[in-house]
């Protein structure tokens, strides 16, 4: 049996560098991760802390940023490091993801010299937790319009509102906050300790279990101007920083599409139905070719980017749109067909398909909607702006 990313011998694209890196993620996704993940998903919590500690000694956490205790690895050993951690669960990577990507990049990119001393090296080890406070229980696809409001007392300033589907917001140290002032969008980085600021728990989610997400709200939280972040003026700014995020997903989500993948083919060669393994079918043998072409070519889009990454310095965001438009919706639909292979065990939390498949529900939404991904792409085919 073929390991699903085998067909094409695609591992002689990667350097020796590249290779060693995603093994030792995978041995600490198999060590760490994979024997407690589908109670952590089952019981709807994680040990973050614990977690973050362990991914900080590997420095996984901002390992595609420089200085301040950061690893400075390349883009593609990054998304390695992406993949692998989804191939064991979404909400891991999106653990790693919003700390690094996200909360640790915004600092990093528009922060003062001061902030990125006090957080960053924690951060890097995983004793500080960091969110990113942008999306809002009204204003998700439409950050432009957040109600969240910054103005100015005195030397310092009061921030009121609320954040909604914040991952690591109730373990958080540090919150990355965006929101509207007089003069634009400005962001902060708000000690969570902070009066005023509160981050409830979401429960009930039937999808990233594994990972710890809150509903922030900021009842006249004051802040003195050392915590506003200098360098980010306007919208562009918390945009750069989902940009950022969005070349792990189209990573991860290849991740999970594998993981199913590999458990689907370990199953049809297994399980037995009419005197023959199903996987000796000529419809479960189309479902598996058509999977495999589909993860080869999203795993190919992926290093391209990657590469491209690491030789221009940056994607543009058209070139993000198109790789998380398109391997999140290959992966799920990988997961789906998968499902399917599985038959009834498919929905049995002692397989990890359905546990993906729900995942990549989430993942299919945050950090832009297809349909968002699919309006960047227009407007840059058409050069005509369909979002009004």
């Amino acid at each position: 049996m073929v390991a699903p990313l085998d067909l094409l011998d695609l591992d002689t694209l990667l350097g020796d560098e590249e290779r060693d890196i995603r093994a030792v993620v995978r041995r600490v996704a198999d060590d760490k991760v994979r024997p407690h993940v589908a109670g952590w998903y089952e019981a709807g919590s994680v040990p973050v802390r614990e977690l973050a500690r362990e991914f900080g000694k590997l420095g996984l956490l901002g390992m595609h940023l420089t200085g301040y205790g950061c690893a400075g690895a390349s883009a593609v050993s990054y998304g390695l490091a992406c993949m692998e951690l989804e191939a064991a669960d979404s909400g891991i990577r999106s653990l790693v993801s919003v700390q690094g990507s996200l909360a640790m990049y915004a600092i990093w990119k528009y922060g003062s010299e001061e902030q990125k001393q006090r957080w960053l090296p924690g951060m890097a080890a995983g004793e500080l937790i960091g969110c990113f406070g942008l999306t809002e229980p009204d204003h998700g696809s439409d950050p432009a319009n957040m109600s969240t409001w910054a103005r100015r007392d005195g030397d310092d300033w009061v921030l009121d509102g609320g954040k909604m589907w914040i991952t690591n917001a109730p373990v958080a140290d540090v919150a990355v906050i965006w929101a509207r002032g007089e003069e634009g969008v400005f962001g902060f980085a708000v000690p969570t300790d902070t009066p005023g600021f509160a981050a409830r728990e979401i429960k009930n989610k039937m999808s990233l279990r594994a990972s710890s997400t809150g509903e922030i709200t900021l009842d006249g939280v004051r802040l003195p101007e050392s915590a506003r972040l200098p360098e980010a003026r306007g919208l562009k700014a918390p945009l750069s920083c989902l940009t950022e995020a969005r070349f792990g997903i189209i990573w991860g989500s290849m991740g999970a599409a594998r993981d199913c993948l590999r458990v689907a083919l370990d199953y049809a060669t297994t399980r037995e139905q009419f005197g023959r393994p199903i996987g000796g079918f000529q419809l479960t043998q189309a479902k598996l070719a058509d999977m495999s072409l589909e993860l080869q070519k999203g795993f190919l889009l992926a290093l391209h980017l990657g590469r491209l990454r690491d030789s221009a310095g940056a994607l543009r965001p058209e070139q993000v749109s198109v790789g998380k438009l398109n391997n999140v919706r290959e992966a799920i639909a990988i997961a789906r067909t998968c499902r399917t292979i599985l038959g009834g065990n498919g929905i049995s939390g002692e397989y990890p398909v359905m546990r993906h498949a729900n995942n990549l529900e989430s993942v299919l939404t945050y950090e832009g909607t297809s349909e968002i991904h699919q309006l960047v792409i227009g407007q840059k085919l058409t050069g005509l702006n369909a979002f009004a």
